[in-house]
């Protein structure tokens, strides 16, 4: 007999034998080791962790077994899971076929080739059975493949090939996959085994090779690894030609490619043999041929999808596989002009759009490519491909990060030039067929370079904002100065010093581009601020170390070499002059200012302090808002620098000006004012400057930031927000630009449909009496209201000065609309922006709460916050409101009333202090909204600790006397507290919480005092244990018990009370549970139930005091009334309610009854006879119904058992259910009185009785009578 490494040949004669002999292998290898067939079963599980794993723990039991049949098995097993149903188990077990190969070299390959072969034989398969047979055959050769010795064994090789080959037909099963893994095999293969064995195999394919993609693919991937066997003289032979792409192919190109394109419409990524032809192209030097013929005269002018984005990743491919000559001719073509029209063009929601993917080919060239000059190439190739002057690509295009240093600063030169001399005839510029349609008046020149100069700017910008992108400080300075002179300058003359004032303007800035420029700057400053320090300069690594940021590698700071730059510009009068020249006033601020920041550096130099850096950086930020907005900032800076003399000078504190306000109080003014600008770097700077003022500021100065929030200040004074009416401005900008793209002239229509259903709306609204009084005077004073003949009587005249006062009428009445429609959206905008303006002043709340928790003043914000609460939580719920309600929210309770770290000395507040709790908690119990209450009643305790921990410390007198002096101790660690007062006013919100219906207090809030502050507990202990019975209603009875038990369960309770006084104590909460509980007369509703709940844990944890403590309370009364409560109706609706119940039971002695299973059935038995006396409708009569012959029991003894009961029963109760089921029903109910009730009598059912039998028969018949048994079975 054979072993499993000798080559078995296909021989009928032996089959037999071997199907015997593998039968006796699989059932040894079954009864030897389950864990060895687990394997196989993991193996074709869909997770693929689990199949590897499987298929590794294979693999290593196979070797340390070391059993043949097992190893035999394991490759029988295999095989027959390739054709498995399910998608996840044919791969798996696939893979795990090529491992065992791959460990197992003294397998031959021809062994499992022959075993799929006599498995999966195609031609002798069912036809049912095609599909599977035909996978099983494919992952079968993928297996042979994947381990890595099908190249190594020629002899295996061939039928392999030629088996994927005759798969090839089966397209509908197995698409594309076996050309595929032909194509991987034929790449793996050496050049002599290709020549030798498969050459010959593969000359039909190669020969074919412009009839299919794969085919086709298949002889590029031959010319591309055996050159030297498809020579072009044998090329020649096979194609007609010596090489690919020539103008004979060109048809056949393209139709191949067309359904190579199609063939990957789901997948959406680029065909191989695409990518291939194009490399074949480019190695031919055939690629300018390629393009024009096969891509754009042929797959463009195909106006499906597929072949335009084939085309578009043909440009992505191509950038790598060109020189910097055909990536500038590529650049050019008109692909590039179909590209940009596609992503401009407006485009359906669920349309694909191939942006992103052209951005990924773009990125990938820029990373790998390590020439400057294709990257610059790229770079400006795409830049210049604009839509009536502004570029296709964004401005924030991220793909610049990957560019060298060099091309940067190319690119960065050429974006300059672009917006200084704009070449207009250098862009591949394209309008779109809408815009064609559409356009009106021809677009001007200055139109064109307005829209390129407002791409250009944010995108200069942008190398600076983007972190990713390689720059040095000089490429960013560089583009700072050159933005900052364009924003607030102009050069007359050249300057030799500045290279931005030689440059000249071929056409001149216009206002729009200027602000355009001003805002990009101030944004720019921003991120020159946060900017981390570039590895440059010597000092760089030690200001890394600090983690300080907007500074350069000196240690100089950005916006002070900007300032110094726009003082040097403004030093040249004569040849540089500013777009708004300075006042006298001005100049005398703006040098004032510099002499300040030099005064602040030379005192930091001394000192390196944040403070000095902070107020440095605000004096340069409002100080080149000179050219900006230079009124208010001149305000602004007059009023820092006296701040600033006022806080740095010696003599501050000695000078006390009653008149003048403190400098804190105008500096927190100044600050606020900054807060109300859109400048993010002015609220960042600002904030910088408020921690450093924190330790100087004053109540007043306090208050002027708590009148923020206080709506009475908003309504006395003058509000500092301001909201501009920028309407008419950007309709005119938007007159004078078209917008960029299509989808902006969308959003326009939709807006104005928006605007003319809200004018609607208005009109509604404000159609009233006074313009229908004098539409009727007009009416009538134009003799409309005489009657039938009245337009006879009316000459032209009269009739058009009757028209002209309509006409009139009706345009003030829309202006009127308008003007009410603009008051509105005013209003509306000024309440966006104040809350917009009081979410940010919550910084400085912040800021001042954490910095100085110990500071006297952090009690000022707490009813200032609670106001805030109270308001928003009564106000409309705006995102907005909501955002500012939570943040509101979180300062109060995280950053105040739960800091650990609190004002120590407030003996001279003490009063104060008391009388604000006083009040917060009148507050709290006054609340709608239990969630206000909540914070009202935190910060009553936030005041309890501070009274409290004033003087923790027991003086050294208390501690020599010890015990004798022990309430005087007790009173010295209560601080500044006085208990006696707080604990009246802490009484008497308790008081409401029990008597009051609707009280905002809960049991939480003092369950939360009585932990924090236990000794507050004992004072407060009657009027709970009071409240047991007297409370309001049956819920505040149940939660005085929860209190009550929860103050119990506090130690130290028990500890501050003499033994007498906790017996007493525990007596009197017996005494007033069981007097409560003789008021239960009934438990009907959900509150009775959490009472008696609430009373039985107290009870329960009473009792367990008494009977571990040993006390002498009598639990006689107690247990009387509980006996009585068992009886009460409703109580046993519960099972929680009464095992709690039971459980004190059993602590006072008594056993809890086991309940008996009663059969409720023969109670409802008599009407259910009744019910079965009545006809039912759809019931067949008796006559008509089938007898069941087979039971012979007598009618009497089935109505003996009491089964026609049952029946009934459960035809009711199937009444309520499916049709189905009811049908079931009725049948029951129709069978005859010998059929369904024998088996209650004792006889077996038919199903038992004929398993009973059927055990019987199998162990007397032999394996002939089963056999004949079976076989007449089958027949029947």
């Amino acid at each position: 007999m054979a072993t499993l490494g000798e080559e078995v040949l296909p021989n009928s004669s032996s089959k037999k034998k071997k199907q015997q002999h593998s039968m006796n292998d699989v059932r040894g290898v079954l009864q030897q080791n389950r864990q060895f067939l687990d394997f196989f079963w993991d193996i074709a599980k869909p997770d693929q962790e689990v199949r590897l794993a499987a298929t590794e723990n294979l693999i290593q039991y196979l070797k340390s077994s070391n059993k043949p049949d097992e190893l035999k098995y394991t490759f029988k097993r295999l095989v027959d899971g390739l054709a498995a149903t399910r998608e996840a188990a044919r791969p798996g077990f696939s893979l795990a076929l090529a491992q065992v190969l791959q460990c197992f070299e003294e397998v031959p390959l021809s062994t499992v080739l022959e075993h799929f072969y006599e498995k999966y034989n195609l031609q002798k398969v069912k036809k049912k059975l095609v599909r599977n047979a035909a996978f099983g055959n494919f992952f079968g050769v993928l297996a042979l493949f994947q381990s890595g010795r099908l190249a190594k064994d020629p002899k295996v090789l061939l039928p392999c090939v030629q088996l994927l080959q005759s798969l090839a037909a089966y397209r509908e099963h197995l698409k594309d996959l076996p050309r595929k893994t032909l194509v991987d095999i034929l790449s793996e293969v050496p050049e002599s085994t290709f020549e030798e064995v498969l050459f010959g195999a593969l000359h039909s394919d190669l020969t074919s090779a412009f009839t299919t993609p794969e085919q086709l693919h298949l002889l590029l991937v031959g010319l591309q690894k055996f050159p030297k066997v498809l020579k072009p003289k044998k090329l020649k032979k096979l194609l007609g030609t010596s090489t690919v792409i020539t103008k004979e192919n060109i048809p056949k190109l393209v139709d191949v490619l067309k359904m190579a394109a199609k063939s990957v419409k789901k997948e959406q990524h680029l065909p191989e043999v695409a990518l291939d032809v194009l490399k074949i192209a480019v190695k031919e030097g055939a690629f300018e041929l390629f393009w024009e013929e096969v891509v754009e005269h042929g797959l463009m002018e195909e106006e499906s999808g597929p072949c335009v984005y084939l085309c578009y990743r043909l440009l992505g491919a191509a950038l790598p596989l060109l020189d910097n000559d055909q990536l500038e001719v590529l650049l050019r073509r008109n692909i590039m002009l179909r590209y940009g029209d596609h992503v401009v063009s407006n485009q359906p929601s669920d349309r694909f759009k191939f942006a992103p993917e052209m951005e990924t080919y773009v990125d990938k060239f820029l990373e790998s490519c390590d020439d400057s000059e294709k990257q610059l190439t790229v770079l400006i190739g795409f830049s210049s491909l604009t839509n009536k002057g502004y570029p296709v690509v964004p401005s924030t295009w991220k793909v610049v990060r990957h560019v060298s240093l060099i091309a940067l600063q190319k690119y960065i030169g050429w974006l300059k030039n672009m917006f200084l001399m704009p070449n207009i005839d250098s862009l591949l510029d394209f309008s779109t067929k809408r815009q064609k349609e559409n356009q009106e008046h021809p677009d001007t020149i200055d139109h064109f370079v307005f829209r390129q100069r407002k791409w250009i700017i944010p995108r200069l910008t942008s190398i600076i904002e983007n972190p990713l992108v390689k720059r040095q400080e000089s490429q960013v300075m560089d583009i700072a100065r050159f933005i900052l002179f364009h924003a607030f300058f102009y050069a007359k003359k050249s300057v030799s010093d500045i290279p931005e004032a030689e440059a000249r303007l071929s056409v001149p800035l216009d206002d729009r581009t200027r602000s355009q420029m001003a805002d990009a700057f101030f944004s720019l400053l921003f991120n020159l601020n946060v900017m981390p320090v570039s590895r440059e300069g010597p000092d760089a690594d030690t200001i890394k170390e600090r983690h300080v940021s907007g500074v350069m590698a000196d240690g100089s700071l950005w916006i002070h070499c900007m300032v110094r730059y726009a003082d040097e510009l403004l030093s040249h009068r004569k040849s540089i002059v500013a777009v708004k020249p300075f006042s006298e006033e001005q100049k005398d601020a703006w040098a004032r200012m510099l002499q300040h920041v030099e005064d602040l550096q030379k005192k930091s130099k001394k000192s390196s302090s944040m403070e000095l850096s902070s107020y440095q950086q605000l004096l340069l930020l409002v100080g080149i808002h000179l050219f900006k907005t230079p009124l208010e900032s001149m305000e602004l800076l007059n009023d820092i620098q006296n701040c600033l003399e006022n806080a740095l000078s010696k003599k501050a504190k000695k000078k006390k000006a009653s008149t003048e306000p403190e400098w804190v109080e105008v500096m927190v003014e100044i600050l606020l004012s900054l807060y109300s600008q859109p400048s993010k770097l002015f609220r960042v700077l600002s904030k910088n400057v408020f921690k450093n003022i924190c330790p100087h500021m004053t109540k007043n100065a306090l208050q002027l930031i708590l009148n923020v929030f206080d709506p009475e200040e908003e309504q006395s004074e003058e509000s500092a927000i301001v909201v501009t009416d920028e309407k008419d401005q950007n309709a005119s900008e938007d007159q004078e630009e078209d917008s960029s793209t299509d989808e902006d002239s969308d959003q326009e229509g939709a807006a104005e449909e928006g605007e003319t259903d809200d004018e609607e709306e208005i009109v509604d609204e404000d159609v009233n009496e006074v313009f229908r009084k004098q539409l009727m005077d007009v009416l009538q004073g134009g003799k409309a209201m005489g009657g039938e003949d009245s337009d006879e009587d009316l000459d032209d005249e009269t009739m058009m000065a009757f028209d002209k006062n309509l006409s009139s009428l009706f345009a003030e009445h829309k202006k009127r609309i308008q003007a009410k429609k603009d008051e509105k959206g005013k209003i509306r905008m000024e309440k966006i922006l104040r809350t917009q303006f009081k979410t940010k002043v919550l910084d400085l709340i912040e800021v001042f709460v954490t910095k100085q928790p110990d500071s006297p003043l952090v009690f000022s914000v707490i009813e200032p916050l609670i106001s805030v609460i109270e308001r928003s939580m009564s106000s409309e719920s705006s995102q907005l409101e909501q955002d500012f309600l939570r943040k509101t929210a979180d300062i109060f309770m995280n950053n105040l009333c739960k800091n650990k770290k609190y004002c120590k000395d407030v003996s001279e507040l003490k009063d104060d202090l008391h009388d604000m709790m006083e009040r917060l908690l009148k507050r709290a119990s006054k609340q709608n909204d239990s969630s206000v209450a909540l914070y009202c009643f935190s910060a009553t305790l936030y005041l309890f600790k501070v009274l409290r921990g004033g003087n923790t410390e027991q003086p050294e007198e208390v501690k020599r006397k010890g015990s004798e002096t022990k309430s005087s101790a007790q009173a010295d660690c209560l601080g500044f507290l006085n208990l006696q007062r707080v604990t009246l006013l802490y009484g008497e919100a308790l008081q409401g919480f029990m008597t009051k219906r609707n009280s905002p207090l809960t049991s939480a809030m003092f369950l939360d005092l009585f932990s924090r502050f236990s000794f507050i507990c004992k004072p407060l202990l009657p009027i709970i244990m009071k409240s047991v019975k007297d409370g309001a209603r049956q819920h505040q009875q149940a939660q005085a018990c929860g209190l009550l038990l929860k103050s119990l369960q506090n130690p130290s309770l028990s500890k501050s009370l003499s033994p007498p006084e906790w017996q007493d104590l525990i007596k009197e909460g017996v005494t007033q549970v069981t007097e409560t509980l003789k008021t239960m007369d009934e438990i009907k509703i959900k509150v009775d139930q959490q009472k008696l709940k609430n009373c039985f844990d107290l009870l329960n944890h009473l009792i367990r005091i008494i009977k571990k403590q040993k006390l002498d309370i009598a639990l006689d009364e107690l247990s009387t009334v509980l006996q009585a409560l068992n009886q009460k109706e409703g109580f046993g609706k519960s099972v929680r309610l009464e095992d709690i119940y039971w459980n004190v039971m059993i602590l006072l002695g008594f056993a809890r009854p086991k309940k008996e299973k009663t059969n409720s059935v023969p109670d409802v038995a008599p009407e259910m006879n009744n019910t079965l006396k009545k006809k039912k409708k759809g019931f067949l009569p008796e006559t008509k119904k089938r007898k069941n012959r087979k039971k012979t029991k007598p009618a009497e003894e089935q109505k003996s058992n009491g089964r026609e009961d049952k029946v009934e029963v459960s035809e009711k109760q199937g009444d309520t259910k499916s049709k189905r089921k009811k049908n079931k029903k009725k049948r029951k109910l129709e069978l005859p009185e010998g059929g369904a009730q024998e088996n209650k009598a004792g006889a077996p059912s038919k199903k038992a009785k004929h398993n009973a039998e059927d055990k019987q028969n199998w162990k007397a018949t032999t394996p002939e009578n089963g056999k004949k048994k079976g076989k007449k079975a089958i027949k029947s």
